[in-house]
């Protein structure tokens, strides 16, 4: 039998309408995916600063490095700012992801329908992306201040409360605020490459099957292209956000010096270089892969449990069929 393609274009695209509980819900599962999984990525984290900020740690692995900080410190110390950590992800997870489906649905509002919005839809992933990650850092800057302080400087504090306090005391709200502007920097190309690549590989796996196959897809391999989507937006996301990640590191351990945060952030990246600003990427690209592929699929049953309706899917939806 000869082979052909056909061309098979989707119907017009429904737009839902999300009530309070559904944002709700969404802010939930956000806040839940993200705590348990940078929760759980605290030693690698702890590793990963370390190495960035520390001389005595510039060139160790990630293996060797863990094996340096409980040799020097304690098995504990692998655990150190997992309060700050939980409680910052907390809520800025749960404003990025809400946010994120807040600003998509708008964006598509705004366009004026559904289906103008697939013209546009790299646009509005970009934009929904970096809108919610502003918002959401508003909330995460003094929590990461307090936590890259107790891991970057042992014996800073006990743990969350006393070290936000103390850096609260001694700083005040400039001092907690310090990082706001690399923080940016550093988690909005960092949601950019979340969501935009997921979206993306999203719509490349969907493309390639016909509309029967994609709606009658196995448990296995609807798990299986949501992990490979979170793990490729992973390695975007470590790439994309690697040089403010090190920058952010520096300006809260007290790095650089006076002036604007602009004029310190421009010392630091002319001292650490092209080399420095990447130190520490192949350790921070494998934690990332597993936070952002963790969230996915921890956010996707979350959702699923809580009884909220999926997000908005504005892909292309032209599949390419061999008959």
């Amino acid at each position: 039998m000869a082979k052909g393609k056909a061309h098979v274009q989707s119907s017009a695209v429904q737009l839902p309408q999300f009530s309070s509980r559904d944002y709700s819900s969404f802010f939930l599962a956000g806040a839940l995916c993200c705590t348990i999984t940078h929760g759980a990525m605290t030693p690698i984290d702890v590793v990963k600063t370390r190495i960035q900020v520390n001389p005595a740690y510039a060139k160790q692995s990630m293996l060797s490095g863990a094996r340096l900080v409980v040799a020097n410190e304690g098995p504990k110390a692998l655990l150190t700012g997992f309060g700050p950590t939980a409680v910052g992800y907390f809520v800025q997870g749960g404003a990025k992801f809400s946010g994120y489906e807040f600003c998509k649905k708008k964006a598509v509002d705004l366009v004026g329908s559904p289906e103008a919005a697939v013209k546009y839809r790299t646009a509005i992933y970009l934009g929904s992306a970096s809108v919610a990650e502003f918002f959401a850092d508003i909330l995460l800057t003094p929590l990461e201040a307090t936590r890259i302080r107790l891991v970057s400087e042992r014996g800073y504090a006990s743990g969350l409360v006393t070290g936000f306090s103390r850096l609260a005391r001694e700083g005040g709200i400039r001092e907690l605020y310090a990082g706001f502007v690399p923080i940016l920097f550093k988690q909005i190309p960092y949601a950019i490459g979340q969501f935009t690549v997921n979206e993306l590989c999203h719509e490349l796996a969907f493309r390639s099957m016909s509309y029967e196959t994609r709606f009658n897809l196995s448990t296995a391999e609807k798990f299986s292209i949501q992990l490979g989507s979170g793990i490729v937006a992973g390695f975007a996301a470590a790439v994309l956000s690697q040089p403010a990640d090190t920058l952010l590191s520096q300006i809260n351990k007290g790095h650089g010096p006076s002036g604007s945060m602009f004029h310190r952030l421009y010392v630091l990246a002319r001292q650490a270089g092209p080399r420095g600003l990447f130190a520490g990427l192949g350790p921070r690209m494998v934690m990332t892969a597993g936070l952002v592929s963790g969230q996915f699929l921890l956010y996707g049953a979350i959702k699923e449990a809580l009884g909220a309706p999926p997000g908005v899917e504005i892909h292309k939806e032209e599949s390419t069929v061999v008959l």
